[in-house]
């Protein structure tokens, strides 16, 4: 019985839990970051982008192909953005290991969220800002926040 016991506490301690923020939790730490109207883009539109991108999970990791995977809160490409330490010689545009993307802490994601769209696409590098959020009222993605 024992036994079982420290196994059961031994698996918890290992399982590796994700940070899903809340709505108003994600807007309050954009908003302290300087995200509010970065390159022109509202806090809102922020915050559309990254519910419809990873429903504001700061470790969803995912494979989109035979050499992309997305990271983190704001599902950033390992393929140009971040070192994966798999694909060889790519520009790492943000300086940082995809890891970096992973954590809790979402600091670091926001600040390569802010190099990307410094590039020319601006936001529209995330498809699902495209898709979801262009053109649509996203008032209610910050509503009640206080933000």
């Amino acid at each position: 019985m024992k036994a079982l016991l420290f196994l059961g506490f031994l698996l918890l301690s290992v399982t590796v839990q994700a940070k899903v923020f809340e709505r108003c939790e994600f807007a309050r730490v954009m908003k302290k970051h300087g995200m509010d109207n970065f390159e022109g883009i509202s806090l809102a539109n922020w915050a559309c982008m990254a519910q419809h991108k990873s429903h504001l999970n700061s470790k969803l990791k995912r494979n989109l192909g035979a050499r992309v995977t997305v990271y983190g809160i704001f599902q950033i490409s390992g393929k140009h953005w971040c070192d994966d330490g798999k694909t060889p010689k790519l520009p790492n545009k943000c300086g940082i290991p995809c890891s970096a993307l992973l954590q809790d802490d979402i600091t670091q994601a926001i600040q390569c969220a802010k190099r990307v769209v410094r590039d020319p696409q601006g936001i529209r590098a995330w498809l699902a800002w495209i898709r979801h959020c262009q053109h649509e009222d996203v008032t209610q993605y910050i509503k009640n926040c206080g933000v």
